[in-house]
């Protein structure tokens, strides 16, 4: 059983459509990135799938229950983009409370703050702690009830590198436990290596579906590849490879997936004056801004 399928999904705010006959799934375990410029549909989509707002068509399913239902919000965790907890509290004080209020024991808030990496700060003050403290503290709150669905919104906003990382390594664990996982953000570098299906909306149209290699073979976008030529030979490489000369030593050559191995071999016959090859793929980045763009009217 999928843990969220969503079939033909619309919904409109009067004369505005916020998305129309969107569909697709998330399967436990499975960490899928939702795209899309501000004003897409992707808070929309996250309150329907919250039980917050109501479709006006279609159906979907939140571990195989109506969403705002007790048995969808029970198995479904939403840590949203700012969190917000009483600056007086100390990161254990908050968890005990939340634990009580989900009728958890209050023993468990230590255990979850290790999780996320806050044991040794467990007692400290929630207002001494930086954003990416209080970011943790809010994903040791959704952890609360073994959840397996999580709704992220933009989690690693504000986050300085080391958090961002540490925060993904604990996705990656859920996941590896079953956790399937709905993120938005507009990090598409950090997305790109840390989630397995990208959903792109666009005017609240679903425009992409697909885990990222495939998406690049439907966008049929040009493959980089960076010649590192040996010193003297960087002028014959450009020639012979037909390619542009860049920082003295370095040809750039585009070419289609299809012609990516010929190319290659164009280059290896080439032997001693070539240095290193580097293969640069279009990036996340690249795929995004294909799929976003507005048709031409």
């Amino acid at each position: 059983m999928q843990s969220l399928t969503l079939s033909t999904i619309t919904k409109a705010f009067g004369a505005v459509r916020a998305l129309t006959d969107v569909s697709f799934t998330v399967a436990p375990g499975e960490r899928v990135a939702l795209l899309g410029h501000n004003g897409a549909g992707k808070s929309t989509l996250m309150k329907i799938v919250l039980g917050l707002l109501r479709a006006d068509r279609g159906q979907i399913t939140v571990l195989g229950a109506v969403p705002g239902s007790n048995a969808a919000r029970t198995g479904t965790a939403y840590l949203p983009e700012n969190v917000a907890f009483h600056p007086s509290l100390t990161g254990l004080e908050q968890l005990r409370y939340y634990l009580r209020l989900r009728g958890e024991t209050p023993a468990k808030a230590i255990d979850l703050l290790e999780r996320v990496g806050l044991k040794d700060a467990a007692r400290r003050r929630i207002g001494t702690y930086s954003k990416g403290m209080r970011q943790r503290v809010g994903l040791a709150q959704a952890l609360i009830g073994t959840p397996r669905l999580l709704v992220l919104d933009e989690p690693t906003s504000g986050l300085d590198p080391v958090s961002r990382r540490e925060f993904y390594t604990i996705l990656e664990g859920l996941a590896a436990d079953g956790v399937a996982i709905l993120l938005s953000s507009h990090a598409l570098t950090e997305v790109e290596a840390k989630t397995d299906r990208i959903v792109i909306l666009r005017d609240g149209l679903l425009v992409a579906d697909d885990t990222l290699a495939n998406l690049r073979r439907k966008a049929a976008l040009p493959i980089r590849l960076q010649v590192a030529a040996r010193p003297g030979s960087a002028d014959e490489v450009a020639k012979k490879l037909a390619g542009g000369r860049r920082n003295g030593v370095v040809v750039d050559l585009l070419c289609q997936h299809d012609d990516k191995l010929a190319r290659l071999g164009d280059i290896a016959a080439l032997g001693a004056m070539i240095e290193d090859v580097e293969i640069l793929p279009p990036s996340l980045e690249d795929i995004y801004s294909h799929f976003s763009q507005r048709p031409a009217s």
